[in-house]
């Protein structure tokens, strides 16, 4: 035997030294990209602010001279002031027990999607690279303020990154879920009224946040007053932690709010919208002004900036993208903003027009579209009933929960200003079918008093009639079956007899009961009942030209 045989070692040996070396190599790589990809924190010159402690008063938490109460309605009513790091570690110290639940939502239901830790691991370092840029493109402002905010957060998911770093890229997540269109995450309809149009003649306007990630998510809504050391006192409607702006007027009279448009999947960051929104609101009081900041800034994702103006007595809806932007402004003396295009910059994008051609969104602006025009002039609680409406073009049922409705069930905030006389109105639980409670800006900005309620009684819209319908009741009980097919579908296991049965009944005009009913059958091995159900739902109205292919595909498939 030669000595180069003999003196080889055996092949388990060298196998384990091979595995060895690439385990080593990739931990060495998952190291050094987790080191690259840190992003640094703020440089605060003095922390001193962080040893101090939220007290407990009446019925209400302060934190110098912030405050945070929960309201008898269920909203969450927050002021803050000072400046950027101020008002962080201030929001930070008096939502800790908000933020760290809103947190552990969220991961858990990024759990759900992707429950392997592996690929969770490769999701972070996917993320990472993604937004390795993001803090170039946001302000130093909103970052100190962030990084006052993370100051607080539990340090139970750090192997996802940074307190800091997670509460920098959940601002990007929110474009992410816009740019993810076929997950429907978000479906906004927004409306705005003036002069003749407008009851009282002045600037009034309506709008339905549809952006949908589970239930407790939307759980803890917080009405947030801001009194910034630079730039204009502020309102806005939001979630713990999140400072962009969503849905908000400052004291100048002007309101900002955001409709997701068709996006590509960004490849890279840019400035997120709400960042964006958030400086519009802050520094901005005419659709000029408004238009010039959205103008410096590079956003990753399409979106429809709804823009009233006391000031200018109108709205306008600013239209940006990746790599365009424009401005439709109406002759009518009122608007519609749902999730497409409506300005000649995009009349010929190819994504505008297909959006145009394949979404609900030109269902829901038409129907908006119809509800205001029956309804002028238009007053605070016309405008409620308009957000609340469920039915389809020319009063048609069109089922419960459809996305071709201005109320699809789903919304995790409603809201109407009146910006001259510096009022707004938020929905309360369940969507927007609670009360609408009013906030008088002038009132809480002058005596920021949170040891009683905030919100002006005189002026709260009542629940809808909704609530205590049997509709309403039906509605529940299809939501609750919709869960319970689903599972048995993921398990692959029979159902009692009348479920399918009573999940038609519970929404029978709504197209997806018979589309998910007919799977059910489908993995029963019943072809002629999956058949029947689908060809079913494809006589109801169906949103998306997707959804359609989709059941045409199984019918064909099956056949």
């Amino acid at each position: 035997m030669s000595e180069k045989l003999k003196h080889k070692k055996p092949f388990w040996k060298r196998f384990l030294k091979t595995i060895v070396i690439i385990a080593a190599s990739l931990i060495a790589i998952y190291t050094g990209l987790n080191l690259w990809l840190r992003i640094p924190d703020p440089k605060i010159a003095d922390m001193s602010l962080t040893k101090k402690e939220v007290i407990q008063n009446n019925g209400f938490s302060s934190f110098g001279n912030n405050r945070l109460r929960h309201s008898e309605s269920g909203l969450w009513e927050m002021y803050v002031e000072g400046d950027e790091f101020e008002r962080g570690v201030a929001i930070g110290k008096l939502e800790k027990n908000l933020l760290n639940y809103q947190e552990t939502v969220f991961v858990e239901q990024i759990k759900q999607i992707i429950p392997s830790n592996v690929y969770l691991s490769a999701l972070r370092i996917f993320i990472g690279f993604f937004n390795r840029n993001l803090p170039k493109n946001i302000p130093d402002e909103y970052k100190k303020e962030i990084y006052g905010i993370s100051l607080s957060c539990t340090h139970a998911y750090d192997n996802i990154g940074t307190p800091y770093e997670r509460q920098l890229n959940y601002h990007a997540a929110h474009d992410v879920g816009h740019a993810m269109q076929d997950y429907m995450l978000v479906g906004c309809t927004s409306f705005a009224v003036w002069n003749r149009n407008s009851a009282d003649s002045t600037l009034l306007i309506g709008r339905n946040f549809d952006f949908y990630v589970g239930d407790d998510f939307a759980r803890n809504k917080i009405v947030a007053f801001y009194k910034p050391a630079h730039g204009h006192k502020f309102a806005m409607v939001t979630w713990a932690g999140m400072i962009g702006v969503l849905s908000g007027m400052n004291d100048a009279g002007l309101t900002v709010t955001i409709n997701a448009a068709k996006s590509s999947i960004p490849t890279s960051s840019a400035t997120p919208i709400s960042i964006l929104c958030r400086e519009i609101l802050q520094y901005a009081s005419t659709v000029d002004e408004a238009y010039a900041i959205a103008k410096k800034r590079k956003t990753f994702v399409s979106e429809s900036i709804l823009v009233g103006s006391a000031k200018d007595n109108c709205a306008v809806i600013i239209e940006k993208s990746p790599d365009n932007m424009g401005i439709y402004r109406s002759n009518k003396e009122w608007l519609v903003c749902a999730n497409h295009y409506q300005s000649d910059t995009f009349e010929n994008d190819a994504k505008n027009i297909e959006n145009i051609n394949t979404s609900d969104s030109p269902y829901r602006q038409k129907r908006m579209e119809e509800l205001i025009e029956r309804d002028l002039p238009v007053n605070p609680q016309k405008a409620a009933s308009i957000l609340r409406n469920k039915e389809g073009v020319g009063d048609k049922h069109i089922g419960l929960g459809n996305e071709k409705s201005i109320n699809q069930l789903i919304c995790h905030h409603s809201v109407i200003f009146e910006p001259e006389k510096q009022l707004m109105w938020v929905s309360t639980a369940p969507w927007q079918i609670g009360k609408y409670e009013a906030y008088d800006l002038n009132k809480i900005f002058k005596h920021p008093d949170f040891s009683q309620e905030i919100h002006t009684d005189s002026l709260t819209i009542k629940e809808d009639d909704f609530l205590h319908s049997i509709d309403y009741q039906k509605f529940l009980q299809y939501r609750s079956l919709t869960k319970i097919i689903k599972r048995a579908l993921k398990e692959k296991t029979p159902l009692p007899a009348n479920t399918v049965t009573n999940y038609i009944s519970a929404n029978p005009e709504f197209f997806y009961v018979y589309d998910l009913a007919g799977d059910y059958f489908r993995m029963m091995k019943n072809n002629p009942e999956a058949l029947k159900l689908w060809n079913s739902a494809l006589t109801k109205e169906i949103p998306e030209a997707s959804e359609k292919q989709n059941i045409q595909k199984k019918i064909d498939k099956n056949k």
